[in-house]
């Protein structure tokens, strides 16, 4: 019999049993938060990391713990440069993996901002935007081609989808007021549109691609968020919950916000979860338009899932960066 996994699984659950020894896994976002804790549940299990970051200092110190349990039990770690919000940075550490054309079986694309104040990356996009997913379309898009036939792309979302689609006729906000959730939301859409062109673009060759929301967790995402703010919406999130007789809201801890994404990674049937949106370890239903943000626990916008929508914004996403990419080959080696 199956175990069912949900919102309290911890990576340690949904990995179980697993022997991942052999098998090439990149993470972003390895510095700080649900990153390291990825990197380190799947390491355990015998996997060799390949963790991305902006800051190599501050991830070298945060991910100690990796190392430890790696050395405990036949996994690896090594860290590359990455910085999501620098397209020259990004293409860099791209090419250096491309260089070295190791295979890779499973790649996390973890890293982001969350309601950053208006700012621009160093190419002048949005910041969330331009962090978020056109420096996860840029960087994925390069090293697609080591992916392994029966690879995966998992791209870390959020609930944050629900406060918008997508604006590919302003995703700068120049001519729309700013508002930092309105467009951390329109990125965390975006990160769902990507996966689910990603998955129509390389299934035929065996590698399929997913997008997971991990749950909110208490981490340095938030760090741009005002306190009074997150502190209203849990209350409104409370009084919803108790109208519809159910508990109170539960922060979860680290290792059950890394569950949905390994559990998307490596644990669920590939045919499952391929261009579909995940949480709580398992795929989500499309909600109704309309619902509230705060008045439900879980549900996927229709637009995010959108097979039009998708591949509008590769375009866009395209044309913004200036470089095409096609459907690759598939890789055995």
């Amino acid at each position: 019999m199956a175990t069912t996994f949900g919102a309290t699984s911890t990576t340690d659950e949904v990995l179980s049993g697993i022997n991942l020894k052999g098998k090439r896994i990149l993470v972003t976002g390895v510095s700080a938060g649900i990153g390291v804790e990825t990197a380190r549940s799947l390491a355990a299990h015998g996997a060799h990391i390949i963790g991305a970051a902006r800051d190599l200092k501050k991830a070298e110190t945060a991910t100690e713990q990796v190392r430890k349990d790696a050395a405990a039990n036949g996994g690896s770690l090594e860290l590359i440069e990455l910085d999501l919000g620098n397209l020259k940075s990004v293409r860099a550490a791209a090419d250096k993996l491309i260089a070295k054309g190791e295979p890779l079986d499973i790649i996390i694309a973890n890293a982001g901002v969350m309601a950053t104040p208006f700012g621009k990356t160093a190419d002048g996009f949005e910041t969330q935007f331009g962090t978020n997913h056109l420096g996860h379309f840029v960087f994925v898009n390069r090293i697609a081609p080591l992916l392994r036939s029966g690879g995966r792309l998992v791209n870390l979302s959020s609930s944050g989808h629900r406060y918008s689609d997508v604006n590919l006729a302003d995703p700068g906000f120049e001519s729309t007021p700013y508002d930092p959730f309105v467009a951390y939301g329109r990125s965390k859409t975006a990160n769902i549109l990507f996966a689910v062109e990603f998955d129509k673009r390389h299934r035929a060759r065996g590698v399929r691609a997913t997008a997971v929301h991990p749950g909110v967790i208490k981490t340095e995402l938030a760090r741009h968020v005002d306190p009074a703010r997150l502190e209203n919406l849990i209350k409104q999130i409370n009084e919803t919950l108790k109208a519809e007789g159910k508990g109170p809201f539960q922060w979860k801890s680290l290792d059950q916000g890394a569950a949905t994404s390994v559990w998307a990674a490596v644990k669920a049937d590939a045919d499952e979860v391929g261009g579909k949106y995940c949480e709580n370890c398992h795929v989500a239903k499309p909600m109704v338009e309309t619902a509230n943000i705060a008045s439900v626990s879980e549900g996927v916008r229709p637009y995010a899932l959108d097979p039009a929508n998708a591949e509008a914004l590769w375009k866009k996403s395209e044309e913004l960066v200036g470089e095409t990419f096609p459907a690759t080959a598939a890789r055995t080696a």
